[in-house]
């Protein structure tokens, strides 16, 4: 298969786009290819002005397994440089991508998440999860740390004891717990997924797209500023949205219905 049939995309008409990890009968495992059709394809739709917002779900029984294990036995020769970069160059550039699209990213866990298939989906802005799905943490199972980016994530969505108690189990979860714990926003039935998905993806697309970006940027950025960076910053976007077209039409829009009735 051709890496352009192992990660699919589609761009509907409100300006939601999916990517959709294609290798079902390998529970969606990532091999180096599909990370790479996969970073371009986001870098796609943060540069195009039509896309407004990105799912990201898995074809088939799994959201994704993860890194596939088979490629990773050929490199197990190669020295701990080597595998350190291709994680810098390759894997991790789905992160650095992700931090920086301020566009709202939802991860639709169709089924199993787990180890790096995991840290993808807490990549994404939002998660809905299939109420059969289960997730889990599990690198420590093999010997291992979350090299994905999941150390990072986790913890700053559901607390450190909770993502701590993951790690070190690598225990999987199933969508109740994950729910009631903060990881996912919602839940829904198998054959509900995608439709609930969309649901929520076009109706952040309806909104002022300027507004959605800025508060996008302005939570994410909080999160490391002090209170008067980041009220400096936050009187910034104001103000320019004020002399958005969006911002004026729906203001014009208000004061038509509260006028009185003559």
């Amino acid at each position: 298969m051709t890496a352009e049939t192992l990660v699919l995309f589609n761009v509907d008409a409100h300006g939601v786009a999916t990517i959709t990890l294609n290798r079902p009968e390998k529970y969606n495992a990532f091999t180096k290819d599909m990370i790479v059709r996969w970073g371009a394809l986001l870098e796609q739709c943060e540069s195009d002005p039509k896309i407004r917002v990105v799912v990201l779900t898995g074809a088939g029984k799994a959201f994704c397994s993860g890194g596939d294990i088979s490629v990773q036995k050929e490199r197990a020769n190669n020295d701990a440089l080597e595998r350190k970069d291709f994680l810098w160059r390759h894997v991790h550039k789905i992160a650095f991508i992700m931090e920086r699209m301020d566009k709202p990213t939802i991860a639709a866990i169709n089924g199993t998440a787990r180890g790096a298939g995991l840290d993808m989906a807490l990549m994404c802005d939002l998660r809905l999860m299939a109420d059969s799905a289960m997730v889990a943490e599990s690198y420590i199972n093999v010997g291992l740390i979350a090299g994905d980016g999941g150390t990072y994530y986790l913890p700053r969505i559901i607390g450190t004891p909770r993502a701590l108690e993951l790690f070190w189990t690598g225990r999987a979860i199933g969508s109740e717990e994950a729910l009631r714990i903060g990881l996912v926003n919602n839940v829904a039935a198998p054959d509900q997924l995608m439709a609930a998905t969309y649901e929520l993806a076009r109706a952040i697309a309806s909104q002022p797209f300027e507004a959605v970006r800025a508060y996008k940027r302005s939570v994410y950025q909080g999160l490391s500023m002090p209170l008067a960076a980041h009220l400096d910053m936050v009187s910034s976007h104001t103000s320019i949205l004020r002399d958005t077209p969006d911002h004026r039409a729906r203001v014009a829009a208000f004061l038509e219905r509260k006028r009185p009735a003559k």
